[in-house]
């Protein structure tokens, strides 16, 4: 099969060859397997693990705002700094722009991202023919996580019970930016794309970041709105992230509506991939489900094979499962376990139909 055969096929719960694979890494992890493979392309890389998806991005036009300190803005306005540690660099938060606002009045003034300031022109280009072999699939920004990046977390949680109008008001600012990023995007190269990729983490290790009342008033709509404009305007596949221990949220998240649930965080409280399959593998795909935590680092090459083949056993029965790590595959990841993990996934025998 060609590897957009692979994944509609899998995403419609028939039968393939193999299950469909995806790969994403932080770029230390990117830059170990370009000195293994001895190549600078990073589609050489996905070729040898076999990767079955593709992602493209328009490109920002303005260059970053940078600080004398070193951190800077984003192309969405959140102030990000770099921190090291003893495997690689994290782009943390370095101050909330919009920690300031007391009343709505405040907003008056602020400049929200400009989404001229992005080229969408340039993705026919860059795609090229790859969608008549790939499965092509574009990546938005998280609602909630950027509404709480640019307030800031504390702030923004307090805001949800004691200011709800001001969450309400970033929040339907984001939404709004990304309805329009996705009809530019599809306008220029719909016909290329297969799926949308979408996030927000609103769990935990091991428990909700929030009441699922509060979910549904003040982050559901806008994912609403926004699939709607997916799904309904461009008939484009929705796939909806978020880490942790989300099991009790699969209900209400598979009538936002989406097709593809990532990334199946296996270490977080509740995720049962066995109760998974069985109550929502009809009504809904996966993606993901490789441990970053323990597994892939700290695991031998037989164990990351049999977590493979049993995930692939349980996940992938009668379809609907993208194999992938649970996560940007870590910068203390051996490059022997990546390996390991797709070599098996290649070649473990699918059950069903």
């Amino acid at each position: 099969m060609l590897p957009r055969e692979r994944v509609l096929a899998a995403l419609g719960h028939k039968a393939t060859d193999r299950v469909p694979l995806d790969f994403w890494a932080v770029p230390e992890t990117w830059e170990k397997l370009y000195a293994h493979f001895q190549t600078e392309n990073a589609e050489d890389i996905l070729k040898e693990l076999g990767a079955d998806i593709r992602q493209f991005q328009p490109e920002y036009k303005k260059p970053l705002k940078a600080l004398p300190d070193g951190s800077y803005f984003d192309p969405m306005g959140v102030h990000r700094k770099k921190v090291l540690n003893g495997f690689c660099a994290y782009e943390e938060y370095a101050s909330s722009p919009l920690g300031y606002v007391e009343t709505l009045a405040d907003f008056d003034g602020y400049s929200w991202p400009d989404i001229d300031d992005f080229d969408f022109t340039c993705l026919p280009g860059k795609i090229g023919g790859a969608h008549r072999e790939y499965f092509i699939k574009l990546e938005t920004g998280g609602l909630f996580e950027l509404a709480w990046a640019l307030r800031g977390y504390e702030r923004f949680m307090m805001d949800l019970v004691e200011a709800p109008e001001i969450p309400h008001f970033i929040m339907n600012k984001i939404t709004d930016f990304y309805c329009e990023y996705v009809r530019r995007a599809m306008r220029c190269a719909g016909d290329k794309y297969d799926m949308v990729y979408t996030y927000d983490d609103i769990a935990g290790q091991n428990t909700l970041l929030m009441s699922k009342a509060m979910w549904m008033e003040f982050i559901r709509p806008y994912h609403v709105r926004l699939n709607k404009v997916i799904r309904e305007e461009f008939g484009k596949f929705v796939m909806y992230h978020s880490c942790g221990a989300v099991y009790d949220m699969i209900p209400l998240l598979t009538g936002l509506p989406i097709d593809v649930l990532n990334p199946l965080q296996p270490a977080a409280r509740g995720m049962d991939f066995k109760q998974m399959k069985q109550n929502y593998g009809t009504a809904l795909c996966f993606h993901g489900g490789i441990d970053i935590q323990h597994l892939l680092p700290h695991g031998s090459r037989r164990e990351v094979e049999e977590a493979v083949r049993s995930v692939v056993a349980i996940l992938g029965e009668n379809g609907g499962y993208i194999l992938a790590s649970a996560h940007y595959i870590q910068a203390d990841t051996p490059v022997e376990n990546i390996l390991a993990m797709y070599d098996c996934a290649r070649n473990t025998p699918m059950r069903g139909q």
